[in-house]
């Protein structure tokens, strides 16, 4: 389990095609007590630490990953978000971020508001279904506040320290992101469905 708190933003050192993806990420905090078999958080998507050495970190990332994530994206030298699994006993500053990328999204916009900006990701229904307005959001790792939703996207404040020490600053009109949405929406949804089912039988629906 992650927060969505931004540990370090790392640079992808290689990328090596074949049967799986290795990619390869410099870094200097994440990496100082980082062991083979531990999970990061990589743009948001949970990955599994192949190799780890004291400055870089190596992950292989299978066919259905690149599929569903946008860490196809990727090229030598792209800025990554990373955040090492949460200890226990740590301080809880984000929100409950699994790992798990529900959809792509687009950066659609940007404009500033005083001194923060307004950001605007496109996003599919699988996530806006369960994004609702001052609800928490996953965004290539990052924990954002949702400001508005709309039929297609949606709409985050970023502060200037945020854009700062996250990938952001290197994000452009265009690019793609990996989104989560929040998982309590998901379970309340679940929950719901058999008193659903279960009401419109007696109903005659």
């Amino acid at each position: 389990m992650f927060t969505g708190l931004v540990e370090e933003v790392g640079r992808v050192s290689s990328l090596q095609e074949g049967e799986m993806l290795r990619l390869s990420i410099s870094a200097e905090r994440v990496t100082e007590d980082t062991h083979a078999g531990d999970s990061i958080s990589v743009n948001g998507a949970c990955l599994t630490v192949g190799e780890a050495d004291k400055g870089t970190v190596t992950f292989f990332a299978m066919p259905e990953t690149l599929r569903r994530t946008a860490l196809g994206t990727l090229v030598e030298g792209s800025p990554v978000n990373l955040e090492r699994a949460m200890a226990s006993g740590a301080r809880f500053g984000g929100h409950i971020v699994q790992g798990h990328v529900d959809g792509v999204g687009e950066v659609l916009g940007v404009r500033p508001e005083g001194e923060a900006e307004i950001w605007e990701f496109g996003a599919p229904e699988a996530v806006l279904r369960y994004s609702v307005e001052k609800g928490s959001i996953c965004v290539d790792g990052i924990s954002l506040t949702v400001v508005s939703v709309g039929d297609r996207s949606f709409t985050v404040s970023i502060l200037p320290q945020t854009r700062a020490n996250t990938n952001l600053d290197g994000l452009r009109v265009g690019n793609m992101v990996n989104l989560e949405a929040d998982v309590i929406g998901k379970y309340v949804e679940r929950l719901l469905e058999p008193r659903t089912v279960k009401e419109n039988f007696l109903r005659g629906a």
